[in-house]
């Protein structure tokens, strides 16, 4: 398991003062709070960031890091994909960045897909796939991380719509 797994993304500055919208793709308690260090990284740039605060805001978190504290600092870090230590977890535990990528297939055998990303939603995150649909978590039922193959139990019709 790497040292570092991406935590989220810096969307856009949100006020003058250097605070940013946060897209999250981490549901770690803790993992954005006051103190927090994480690295953000933009290109071939990285540069260390520390959370001095952070509130939900609609669907984002409004975030301000120490020593961006202008408008043009945050456009700075506009973009900039957000790591965090990647801590211990169980040997089952789904991560993001070990199914991006991998086919979806449901328990008939059939292809649904190909994973390109996993989208925050409050009832359950949801797999984005390369053919637009989206498939709720709950619905995993297993994953073979060798072949990168996530099945899929889900009720009749959700790819038809």
């Amino acid at each position: 398991m790497p040292d570092r797994l991406e935590v989220g993304w810096i969307s856009k500055p949100h006020s003058l003062n250097g605070d940013v919208l946060v897209k999250a793709i981490s549901n770690v308690e803790g993992r954005f709070r006051a103190g927090v260090r994480l690295e953000a990284k933009k290109g071939e740039r990285t540069l260390e960031v520390e959370i001095v605060s952070c509130r939900p805001y609609k669907d984002r978190l409004l975030v301000h890091f120490l020593g961006v504290d202008s408008r043009e600092a945050a456009e700075e870090v506009q973009g900039a994909l957000l790591l965090g230590e990647a801590g211990e977890y169980e040997d089952d535990a789904l991560l993001v960045h070990e199914i991006i990528g991998a086919q979806v297939i449901d328990l008939e055998g059939v292809v649904r897909g190909s994973v390109v990303s996993v989208e925050a939603n409050p009832a359950s995150d949801l797999l984005v796939l390369d053919n637009g649909k989206l498939v709720p978590m709950v619905f995993v039922s297993d994953f073979d991380k060798q072949q990168k193959v996530v099945v899929v139990d889900t009720p009749a019709g959700l790819f038809d719509l």
